[in-house]
């Protein structure tokens, strides 16, 4: 099993003193920023003005300011802007600034395993990946907990790496759920794998096929989307919480056979062999370079496959089935700010000197 790491294997106070600029405001960007100043951390972000993020960072109070100006500030410079923009953001505004026994930091390792970004040999380069999405990473932090989190280190230039590590992933909340050491080979290889095989890319195209059947036997598309994709919250819902074993105790016998007797049937060792080929084109790179010149091309299969799937009847039936669930309209509950942190007597004595 692999070592966890929390809250007392960290040490926070080794970002004293230095300043931690994150580039890029996004959904990680602008959790972990927060999470991290709140924590105590001298932090800047960086974003391009005019836009909306650079207003959400303003309007959290972080001090916000072009990628070349935080990168000359930063100490420890993150990489949080999205995969396809990273190595023109570092080309262009970090890679001049990145000097001696500085650290940059990924939470993906995409640019550095597949050679987009090569930094310099005297610097530490770590990876800090919560295992949840920024809005997450941000509430379960000011409730007092924290998203289970992976480090990874890449280069060890000043002895330091993997301290640095560990205190900025318990700046962000990490250690109090547990930190796993990786290394950006694995996160980057198992995540990709992840996301096309089974979360994304298997998970989608089983509810379209399962919709499709449906629909073409005859049944209605509002009946086939109930089934194959309403319902899908459930079992996830019941396999996040308790597990395989603990979403069939939730289930009828009923479901439980079919699961236990049809799933097999379905994804059989063909599906796996078919798994192991789209894994192989991820360890080899096949992938990355494929997305990398998709990006360079101006997108035209991801856009045309995004447009298709828009139009698909599953979409359009959903859309107008969850028009009329009330508890979707609901407003997401904001995020609330962090309490400030109470006041010391020596504080409370000055004020009341001041008011005599």
């Amino acid at each position: 099993m692999a070592k966890v790491y929390y809250d007392k294997d960290a040490d926070f106070g080794v970002l004293k003193g230095k300043t931690i600029a994150i580039i890029g405001f996004g959904s990680q960007g602008s959790a972990q920023s927060q999470n991290l100043q709140d924590s105590g951390a001298n932090v800047i972000v960086a974003e391009v003005e005019g836009t909306p993020n650079w207003d959400r960072a303003k309007e959290a109070g972080m001090k916000v300011m072009s990628a070349e100006e935080a990168a000359k500030k930063g100490d420890i410079i993150q990489m949080l802007v999205p995969d396809e923009l990273q190595a023109k953001v570092y080309k262009s505004s970090i890679e001049k600034y990145l000097t001696k026994g500085k650290c940059l930091v990924f939470s993906h390792g995409f640019n550095i395993h597949y050679n987009q970004i090569l930094p310099p040999k005297d610097v530490d380069v770590i990876m800090v990946a919560p295992k949840g999405p920024g809005p997450m990473v941000r509430e379960t932090y000011l409730n007092g907990a924290g998203v289970p989190s992976l480090i990874a280190i890449y280069q060890d230039a000043t002895g330091r790496a993997k301290k640095i590590a560990l205190a900025h992933a318990k700046g962000i909340g990490g250690t109090r759920a547990g930190v796993f050491e990786t290394t950006f080979k694995e996160e980057t290889e198992t995540d990709l794998f992840g996301e096309q095989a089974v979360l994304c890319g298997g998970c989608t195209s089983l509810v379209k096929a399962g919709f499709e059947v449906l629909v073409e036997a005859g049944y209605q598309p509002e009946m086939a989307y109930f089934e194959c994709l309403h319902e899908l919250k459930l079992i996830v819902d019941l396999m996040y919480q308790q597990g395989i074993y603990g979403m069939r105790c939730a289930i009828s016998n009923t479901a439980k056979y079919g699961d236990l007797t049809v799933g097999p049937m379905l994804i059989d060792e063909n599906v796996k062999q078919k798994m192991r080929y789209v894994l192989n084109r991820v360890q080899n790179g096949s992938f990355a370079k494929e997305w990398i010149l998709e990006n360079q091309a101006g997108r035209p299969v991801f856009n045309k496959l995004m447009s298709k799937d828009r139009k698909h009847l599953i979409e359009q039936v959903g859309t107008e089935l969850r028009s009329m669930m009330s508890w979707l309209k609901a407003k997401k509950a904001e995020v609330k700010p962090a309490p400030k942190k109470a006041e010391t007597k020596a504080t409370v004595s000055k004020k009341k000197s001041k008011k005599k």
